[in-house]
């Protein structure tokens, strides 16, 4: 087990910007959030989702004294973390957005992948902590959101790879010629691995005329735009039984990317994050099942734990803001 390392004492603002909210918040030193707001994200305007993030922090500037600004940003950043170099489902395409947010807050910006972030949050305040406070040496974070992030902890230190780039483990390939994802590729794990993977696959279950469908129909009002991740899983909670396959089906799906990703990392835990972790052992449960099917050498070798993230959809700001405060 490592120790983990004193941490500066001073506040630092992180910012989670997904692909609908931008969330900031001020963290303490102890992981804590001692405040917060939130923006919608303007997706396809690259100057404008920096303007909300530097309104977002200048708000919290009103209220709270801090230093650095950590931002976790939904796509390829680079190795000095400063530029998202692609993002699949935001229109960054070699986005300056470190020098973009200095120029607006005139404090010191430190750019980090969304999923490494959330990995770091989670490493030194959440699922990666013992009742004693320890930390595991060899964490890996999933985060089921709009897609599928990833974050690495090997030897209690983040990996980001030569060109800022590990981790991306939700465009690694899992069915060959398989469903088009925004990356470029074919059969991409997100596309089976995600929120928007759940509801495409309600929304396909309500096609089909399938009976087991009816209430989530019915929840939508008949719209099939209205089925939202959230929406199944609250129906899945009330023992509906489509939603509640829906939920299995994507655990299974978890379990054999889990299986993967152990061939080559061999994780001490796993923590399940983003949005989908939501649905708890409706989700676990499943994804345990088919890891422990599909593991390398399960015979003569015990999967690891699969969590859910203890720090929710607040890892990645708290992620951020700590990596602002120590890198």
């Amino acid at each position: 087990m490592a120790q983990h390392t004193d941490t500066p004492a001073e506040n630092a603002v992180g910012v989670d910007i997904g692909g609908t909210k931008i969330a900031a918040g001020v963290v303490d030193h102890r992981g804590e959030i001692v405040a917060s707001t939130r923006r919608e994200t303007p997706a396809t305007e690259p100057a404008a989702i920096a303007d909300a993030v530097a309104d977002a922090v200048a708000e919290l500037a009103t209220t709270h004294t801090f230093g650095p600004v950590g931002v976790a940003a939904a796509g390829f950043v680079d190795a000095a973390r400063s530029t998202v170099v692609f993002a699949p489902n935001l229109a960054w395409r070699d986005e300056p957005l470190r020098a973009r947010l200095e120029d607006r807050l005139h404090r010191r910006v430190v750019v980090e992948n969304d999923a490494n972030a959330a990995a770091w949050g989670e490493f030194r305040f959440g699922g990666g902590l013992d009742e004693h406070g320890a930390a595991v040496d060899d964490l890996l974070l999933l985060t089921l959101g709009t897609g599928l992030g990833g974050g690495i902890i090997a030897g209690g230190q983040l990996q980001r790879g030569a060109a800022g780039a590990a981790a991306e483990v939700g465009h690694a390939r899992a069915v060959p010629d398989g469903r088009a994802c925004g990356c470029g590729n074919r059969g991409c794990w997100e596309q089976y691995v995600s929120g928007n993977a759940l509801v495409r696959e309600g929304r396909d279950l309500l096609r089909s005329g399938d009976p087991r469908g009816a209430a989530l129909l019915a929840a939508a009002g008949g719209d099939l735009d209205a089925v939202d991740g959230p929406m199944i899983t609250r129906l899945a909670a009330t023992g509906d039984p489509g939603c509640a396959g829906l939920l299995s089906e994507l655990g299974r799906w978890l379990g054999e990317a889990v299986a993967t990703f152990c061939a080559v990392l061999d994780p001490e835990v796993v923590v399940i994050g983003g949005g989908v972790s939501s649905a708890g052992e409706m989700l676990l449960a499943p994804a345990r099942s088919s890891l422990a099917t599909h593991l390398a050498g399960r015979t003569h070798r015990t999967p690891p734990p699969l969590r859910s993230a203890r720090r929710g959809n607040d890892a990645g700001t708290i992620g951020a803001a700590d990596l602002a405060r120590t890198v």
